[in-house]
This record gives structure tokens, sequence and C-alpha cells, in this order.
């Protein structure tokens, strides 16, 4: 679980860098980045909220 949200923390730097990046200066290949990264979080928290659920059945 720990590792868990650290992999999280990680994803949410890389993508709020590439977000800027596009946002602010319009680097496409920086907002396809930001794209994919929202994608791994998406599935990362999918992943974190099952692991919290079993957690708390223990």
């Amino acid at each position: 679980m720990k590792n868990l949200v650290e992999n999280l923390k990680q994803q949410f730097a890389s993508f709020e860098k590439d977000a800027v990046a596009h946002v602010e200066n319009g680097n496409k290949a920086a907002g396809t980045r930001a794209r994919k990264t929202s994608l791994a979080i998406e599935k990362s928290l999918k992943d974190f909220r099952k692991k919290s659920i079993e957690a708390s059945k223990k």
C-alpha cells in the first residue's frame, strides 16, 4: 500500500509538469504525455481503492 501511494505521488508530479507545459507553453507532446499519465493515475487510484477496501475489512 505504501508503494502504491509513492507511485501515485510520482504520477501526479509527472502529470502536473506535463499539463503545465501543455497549457502554458502550448507543448502538444506534453499534452499527450499528460493524457497518458492521467489514464495511469486512474488505474492506480482504482487499485488503491480496491486495496483500501480490503484492508478496512480486516
